[in-house]
């Protein structure tokens, strides 16, 4: 035996401790790392939820859900546009004046850009879920009769009290909105 050191041994150990520990310290980070993401348990309490509209066509509507409620996004087309402003003298509260929608939002359409419409899928009566009913013009709740324009505006003489709530959201890029927080705080 030699009183040389064994060099390339030497190096061969030392990294392979050096490896062993950075595993190790990622394998104990991940978790801590993880856990920093909302799981889909906090997206459904009321963080909010990133929506891709990319492939919604004019006409169609898709529901999602954001704090364990249902939320529609409606691409409305200009004829369904146009029928907002007829339905004015058939609705309840016309000018939007009830706080159901976030300030950005109270205007006419109740929507940051006239063809996407964004609220909350539940009826302000009895909490039913109403049916969009593009061909009509209106969200029809079967449960009890109430209608809503499709602004969610209800309409006069119905069982439902309010309009429909519009939720804060925000358009993240031309075909993706983040609903449940704004960008302007507004």
């Amino acid at each position: 035996m030699s009183d040389q050191p064994n060099l390339a041994r030497r190096n061969m150990i030392i990294g392979t401790t050096v490896a062993g520990g950075v595993a190790g310290v990622a394998a104990a980070v991940y978790p801590f790392a993880s856990s920093m993401t909302p799981s889909d348990r906090a997206k459904a309490a009321g963080a909010p939820v990133e929506v891709d509209i990319s492939r919604l066509e004019p006409g169609q509507k898709i529901d999602v859900e954001w704090q364990g409620k249902v939320v529609w996004v409606v691409k409305r087309t200009q004829e369904m546009i146009e029928s907002v402003a007829k339905s004015d003298a058939l609705v309840a509260d016309p000018e939007s004046g009830s706080n159901q929608q976030p300030g950005y939002a109270k205007n006419k359409l109740r929507s940051i850009k006239p063809e996407v419409f964004v609220a909350v899928g539940i009826c302000s009566h009895l909490g039913c879920s109403p049916t969009f009913k593009p061909e009509d013009n209106v969200f029809y709740c079967p449960c009890h009769g109430s209608k809503f324009d499709l602004a969610g505006r209800v309409y006069k003489g119905v069982p439902a009290p309010t309009n429909l709530i519009v939720p804060q959201h925000t358009f993240l890029s031309e075909g993706k909105i983040l609903v449940g927080e704004d960008q302007k705080g507004a």
